[in-house]
């Protein structure tokens, strides 16, 4: 049985899916009840294989939301008692998505072995993150074309490089054999030790790279603040928004720049459920985050194991192992629209 841990995108949007499922005590509760309130186990949902397999999972909602990002203890505890939960629920694989897997990896909650009186079992969860690596890596090589960007000469900036999807990101880049691998990232010497490790890449500053790049690959949350010059970009530009929350597409709108949400993925036919509406989805009974999704293929694969763990562990070889496993189950990553391909394409006809 696999199970997702997740939470609303706002405040505002979380009280009004709580009054929408019935929950009214916390649709009316202010953010303080909000961040008192436990975890809640609020859909169970069968899920088909094209192979025929069918596997069971619950959908777990943290009762966190970006608001409480602040609170750091809040924040704490709103994961590890989601992760309680699923333990509880006997639960053999559980993906953390959205905030709560950042809140894991930043606030080192590795070392919280205990919540109450339940010692967690590591290798029930994963983060998702070697399935979202993956999917990302499958959009940067299907959708560069379509724009006319041919890869084997293209400079990819990969937006926080350093850290566990973006260091994936580049190695596999790297075996694909793109032009040339731009890497950025906050921290000075995590980015140094990726260009030594690959042998390659340029580091430069976001604002350095930016007019550089063909294909820019954002694996890091983007600032409110940040404001993008897009005149400066290539045109076309493909963009990979694979960060959370997604807000590229309001960044870097403009003629010739195609900007898509990465780390998506659809499935090969409806689920049931209600708990991709929160996430809002384009189409929320097939789309999903690719977290999500790698919990369903451990499954449907029985790697009833944390597949994906701590930083910079994500192999060339699990990339393909989970690749390789969802295709066959059904999953494709999401891509650019036919009308968003067609002009770039035409222009450099």
């Amino acid at each position: 049985m696999f199970g997702l841990i997740g939470h609303s995108t706002s405040f505002e949007q979380a009280r009004l899916k709580a009054r929408s499922l019935g929950y009214d005590e916390y649709a009316d509760g202010d953010l303080d009840m909000w961040c008192a309130a436990p975890p809640q186990l609020v859909e169970r949902v069968t899920v088909t294989s094209p192979t025929g397999q069918q596997i069971q999972g619950a959908y777990i909602d943290s009762v966190f939301v970006p608001e409480m990002l602040r609170r750091f203890k809040t924040a704490k505890r709103k994961v590890l008692k989601a992760m309680e939960l699923a333990q509880k629920k006997d639960i053999t694989i559980t993906a953390l998505g959205g905030f709560t897997s950042i809140i894991f990896e930043d606030m080192n909650l590795l070392k919280e072995e205990r919540v109450s009186a339940v010692e967690l079992d590591w290798t029930r969860f994963t983060t998702g993150n070697t399935h979202t690596a993956w999917v990302i890596c499958q959009q940067v090589e299907t959708n560069a074309p379509r724009l006319g960007i041919d890869l084997a000469t293209a400079k990819v900036a990969v937006v926080g490089a350093s850290g566990d999807i973006g260091s994936a990101v580049c190695r596999w880049l790297q075996r694909r054999g793109v032009g040339e691998l731009l890497l950025v990232a906050r921290r000075p010497q995590p980015l140094i030790d990726l260009q030594q490790s690959l042998g390659e890449g340029r580091i430069l500053a976001l604002e350095e790279a930016l007019p550089e790049a063909d294909v820019v690959v954002w694996v890091a949350s983007l600032p409110q603040s940040l404001e993008i010059d897009t005149a400066s970009l290539k045109k076309p530009c493909l963009m990979i928004d694979g960060g959370y929350p997604k807000n590229l597409d309001s960044k870097a709108a403009a003629p010739g720049v195609h900007v898509l949400k990465g780390g998506i993925v659809e499935f090969w036919q409806d689920i049931g459920w209600q708990m991709m509406e929160v996430a809002e989805m384009a189409k929320p009974q097939r789309q999903m985050f690719a977290c999500f999704a790698e919990a369903m293929l451990l499954d449907f694969e029985a790697l009833h194991t944390n597949f994906s763990w701590g930083r910079n562990n994500i192999t060339l070889a699990n990339m393909d192992r989970i690749g390789e496993a969802s295709l066959r189950h059904g999953f494709r990553a999401l891509e650019l629209e036919p009308s968003d391909q067609a002009p770039a394409v035409l222009a450099r006809a």
